[in-house]
């Protein structure tokens, strides 16, 4: 199948906006998307963007039966190991499940490490459902590596009022500083 892998630009939020839910829909969590495409742009789009991403297009003739033409998309951000240095963390990988199987997957996969090179990043790290054996079996296939029994990695989140609680300790521990 003939495709494209390109870089997002603001007019494709809403359909990254659409995968993106179409994606917690898969992983069984579609309650948890809180963010707009509007979000996307303002996030994506700015001096200063929080992530990039690429999309993966199709030629017209071969639109999604609901009239789509872009079909996939990688969303990822810069951080930084301080054991190692520049990495990309790649928060989705996603292809439209009537598209899976023509490597589009693979080759966002790919040009995402290209990006990630070029910047000279020395890892690309990713985190997935522990259910989800297609993803890991894909990446697993690629050569990635799961740290999850190896290194004994935990992913851990503060949120919500947990984030709230944390930032108000910097207000009270400011003053006497």
């Amino acid at each position: 199948m003939n495709f494209t892998i390109r870089a997002a630009t603001r007019e494709d939020c809403r359909d990254i906006s659409r995968m993106i839910m179409e994606l917690a829909v898969y992983v069984k969590r579609p309650d948890q998307v809180k963010i707009s495409h509007e979000e996307l742009e303002r996030d994506g789009f700015c001096q200063n963007p929080f992530f990039e991403c690429l999309v993966a297009e199709v030629p017209e003739e071969h639109k999604s039966e609901e009239g789509f033409t872009v079909v996939g998309y990688a969303l990822y951000f810069y951080t930084y190991s301080t054991w190692k240095g520049p990495t990309v963390y790649l928060e989705d990988l996603y292809v439209m499940p009537e598209f899976r199987g023509n490597g589009i997957g693979s080759s966002l996969l790919s040009k995402v490490a290209e990006v990630a090179k070029k910047k000279q990043c020395v890892r690309l790290q990713l985190s997935l459902f522990d259910w989800n054996t297609p993803a890991r079996d894909f990446y697993a296939a690629k050569g990635a590596q799961d740290l999850t029994v190896t290194e004994g990695w935990h992913f851990i989140r503060f949120d919500g009022q947990s984030l709230d609680n944390l930032a108000n300790e910097a207000h009270s521990s400011s003053a006497e500083a």
